[in-house]
Order: C-alpha cells, then structure tokens, then sequence
C-alpha cells in the first residue's frame, strides 16, 4: 500500500479538549482502542487519517454478522498514513493483493490546525460500485479546498456482493442481513462516537454517495421507518440507485442462497450451511461469487440491500410515497445519459439490445433482467411513452432512455420530490455534451477532472464543488457568481439545477418526463422497487 501523498509524520497525543483552551492538534488522534498517527501534507493544507479501524475483522464467525463497533480489542499504536486494504470485490476469483475480508476501515481528512473545539461539519462519502465492487479511497483534496467554510471529509469501506448482502432464512436466523448496510450504519455511529476528537460536530453530518453509494444514503433516509437515529442531518446523492428489493425470504433470494453456497461446496450441510460457509476459505467463496454472477447473464447487479423486516421494512418507492423517511434536508440528482452502454456488456444476447438484430422484446429482456418480477402485460405501456420512432429507430437507445429514467433519473426525482413535503430539497442535472453525462461522469467535478477538460468544464465542476460543500457546511447550496439554486417544490422535484458547461441555470422537469417517472413508480411493487 503506497501513500497518495507525502508529508511530515508526526507522533505526539491529542491534547484533551477539557484542558480551559483549545490547543491545535497534531496529526495524532488518541481514541478509547488506539492511537491513530496520521500524515499532515502542508501543500494540500490536509491531516489524513488513512486506514482507520472502525470495527472487528469480519472474518469467521462474524461473517453475516452485524459489524462488531467500535473494535472490542486495543490496537495500541496505529499508522495511519496509508490505505487499509477494500473489501473483497464479488467478482474476485482469489483474494487480489490490495483486497481483504478484514475491511472495516475507514478515512477521516482533516484540515491542518483544526482544534478540538471546531466542531467542523463532517461529509460523509459510501462509494458506488452496485454493491459489489469499489472502494473508499476517493481523494478529498478537491472538495475541502473548494469549501469556503472547512469541514472534515470521511469515507468508510463496507462489505460487499453476498458477503454484504446474501439473502435467505438461514442468514435470517443464523446472522444479520445486510450486513454490508449495518457497516454503514456502524461507521455513522462511529462518527457519533469519535468525531469530536478530530476536530468534527457530530450534529453537523451529511451523508453522500454516487450509484450504490447513493443508494445507500438513499436507504439511510428510509431505515427504520425514517428514524435516522440522529446519525446524520442531511443527505446527498448522485445518481440514486433504484434496486431490485426482494424481501429475504422470497424466491430470488432463497435461490441465489442455493446456488451460492453449492458453488461454495456447503450445499450438502442441511441446517449447517451458514456455518459450513463461516469456515470455509475465502477463496473458496470468492470463486463461488464469481461464478455465481457470472450465471445470471442477464442481471447487472446480484446484490443490494434487500427487505430484512428489522432496519429495511419498506422498498424505497412506498416509503418516500408515505412519508417513511427521515425528514431532513436533501440534494439528489441524476445525469442526462445514466442508460447508456449498461445493455451491451451482458452476456446474454437476448437481453443485448446492442445486438443487430435487437427487438422490443430484447429491450424487455433486458429490462427484467434487472427485475426479475417485471411482466410483459406490466411494461407494455411503458413502451408507448418511450416511442421507438423517438430514438430513430434504434432499440439500444431506447432501452437505455428506459433503463436510465426506472433506476436513476427518476429515482432522484422521486426523493427530491418526496421531501420536498417535509424540509428543504434540492435536485440536479448534470449535461456535459464536451466531457461525457454518462453514469458516474459527474465524479469527474469532484474528484478528478480530466486532461482534456477545458475552461468552461473546469469552471462548472468548481461551481459544482462549491454548491455540494456548502450545502454541508450552511444547508444552503451556493456558489460564487452562480445562480441561487431554487429549492424543489413539486412531487417531480421540480425545480432542479442544471449543471451545464457554461449554463448553470435552473431548469422545470417536463411533463413528459414526470410522466414516464410516474409509469415506473406506479409499477413499483411489481419491479419490486
């Protein structure tokens, strides 16, 4: 593991914030199970926290257990000046160097000379990646130094693809389901716990993710029937991602149970199982994951949080309709082109409308790959408002205008619309003709725009910086010499910003689109969503 950045390493303890004046605290943070040595770069004005144990391995008998946190054992001294290793990515073969079941970790940045007593806001970052693969390793650089108030940037690890999220009875009653959300929710608690000691308000938290890191936050604002637990106070998403949500014990679940632990060689273990599973070799179940993604050629993503009738009561589409949610503010968005290129890395050719000889029903093969418990009779009409003449002719586009709009654009209407009822709102639209506004293209402004980005591009991703971090520093998205954004007020979430090079401007969600929008969430309990 090699440092993103070096800097000066310096040991000495924190100085306690009872002492009658705050001191400036050096890049060494002493908790109740360690003493955290971290890297102070004064080039990018950051104390990083790199590697940070936030619970137990959950290795063993702790594999499909809720995360034992914070650590139940003293870690003595710690370097913290580099990365801990990302959880297994569930199309892993073996245990890849860089990769580990030991992954609760996470990574606090902070601002050079923040004391104890500056009770800085704190941006919370889950990363995307479907639930199955990614890592939390997003560089903070640019989004702290575009912040015209400093805050505290932390990122945390969760365990993902069926070590995260396998559903069945037998976990149900031997374990914790989803327990690669309970580390999130761990990792929120942690920050409860601990922040202060790092200079941070643990009443100013704003959770934020992109794809499944957005799902996440999505998931957060919906747990427990909305009660948030005080865990965070605001919530951000980029691209929130509309899963299949099954309930644990309903077929699709049982029966990728079934399959994965025959690949893992324990289908013969009757109500042992889970702990034939418990004892095997993480290679072991690394190839069964692998091998069981790669028989469900026409599926995307396998694994998601899922009903556990425990913190996940309610899918995401009935509880924002009903007010279940946690009524804080928000700011949610979507990119104009989320469907594109999905369809044509499935291996099934079938559901491939990027095939020659794509049809209507390629595209509603496709389409129910992602949920399985889509008919025919159910999509039919869907097909009318995505009128094929529209996308000239062409399936591929069609599909992908389809896709796009049921799992992400209007996913971020739907909360941004939603909660709106209850506190203040706030929803984007990212358009880049220059640069690209495919899915995760939006990462680009806040972390690594790239060489070919030109003036009007690099100048809305720093307008952009500047509305996420004061969003989390004031509630209030602004930017220097930008429009004031307009808060959502309508059910479509409508109005929404629009981040267009060289046009930043509010915008109205059309008709035609709140229209579509509606098709999907009216199908929700049949897409399971």
């Amino acid at each position: 593991m090699v440092a993103m950045f070096t800097g000066s390493l310096i040991s000495f303890a924190l100085i306690s914030s009872t002492l009658a004046a705050p001191q400036a605290r050096g890049p060494t943070v002493k908790l109740d199970y360690g003493t955290f040595h971290g890297l102070e770069d004064s080039s990018t004005g950051i104390v990083y926290y790199r590697g940070v144990r936030f619970a137990d391995p959950p290795i063993g008998n702790l594999r499909w257990r809720a995360p034992v946190s914070p650590p139940s054992f003293h870690l003595g001294d710690v370097d913290a000046t580099e990365f801990a290793d990302a959880c297994i990515d569930a199309g892993q073969t073996a245990v890849n160097p860089g990769t580990s079941e030991d992954c609760l970790f996470g990574n606090v940045y902070v601002p050079i000379n923040t004391t104890t007593s500056d009770a800085l806001p704190v941006m919370v970052w889950f990363h995307g990646g479907g639930f199955q693969s990614g890592n939390s390793r997003a560089p903070p650089e640019m989004m702290m130094q575009s912040s015209a108030n400093p805050m505290i940037f932390v990122s945390f690890a969760y365990r993902l693809g069926p070590l995260g999220f396998l559903g069945g009875n037998q976990i149900h009653d031997n374990g914790d389901l989803n327990a690669g959300f309970l580390d999130q929710r761990a990792a929120l608690r942690w920050l409860q716990r601990y922040i202060s000691q790092f200079g941070g308000d643990k009443e100013k938290v704003t959770i934020w993710g992109e794809s499944a890191g957005a799902g996440s936050t999505m998931f957060h604002l919906i747990a427990n029937g909305g009660d948030n637990e005080n865990l965070f106070q605001a919530a951000m998403g980029d691209s929130p991602s509309l899963s299949f949500v099954p309930v644990f014990d309903e077929d699709y679940d049982v029966t990728l149970f079934d399959d994965y632990v025959g690949f893992a060689g324990c289908g013969n273990q009757g109500n042992d199982v889970v702990d034939c599973l418990r004892t095997a070799e993480i290679d072991t179940l690394a190839v069964a994951s692998n091998r069981l993604l790669a028989s469900r050629t026409s599926t995307l993503f396998l694994f998601a949080p899922i009903v556990d009738r425990s913190i996940i009561n309610e899918r995401p589409v009935e509880a924002f309709k009903a007010g279940h949610f946690a009524h804080v503010p928000v700011l949610f968005g979507s990119n104009t082109n989320e469907g594109a290129f999905w369809s044509a890395g499935l291996p099934d050719p079938s559901a491939n409308t990027s095939m020659p000889n794509a049809t209507e029903e390629t595209v509603f093969n496709f389409i129910r790959g992602q949920y399985t418990t889509l008919t025919q009779a159910s999509l039919d009409p869907g097909f009318e408002l995505y009128p094929l003449d529209s996308f000239n002719g062409s399936f591929s586009l069609q599909g992908q205008q389809m896709y796009g709009e049921a799992r992400y654009i209007c996913t971020a209407s739907l909360i941004a619309g939603s909660a709106s009822r209850f506190s203040t709102s706030f929803q984007y639209h990212y358009d880049n003709p220059h640069l690209g506004s495919f899915h995760a293209d939006d990462l680009q402004a806040f972390f690594n725009p790239p060489s070919n980005a030109d003036e009007n591009d690099l100048a809305l991703f720093e307008a952009m910086r500047e509305y996420f971090t004061s969003f989390v520093t004031t509630g209030i998205p602004s930017a220097n010499n930008e429009v004031a954004w307009e808060p959502a007020s309508s059910s479509a979430g409508s109005p929404r910003m629009l981040f267009h090079p060289g046009s930043v401007a509010m915008e109205d969600i059309s008709d035609e689109l709140d229209t579509r929008c509606n098709f999907w969430h009216e199908i929700s309990g049949e897409l399971q969503t």
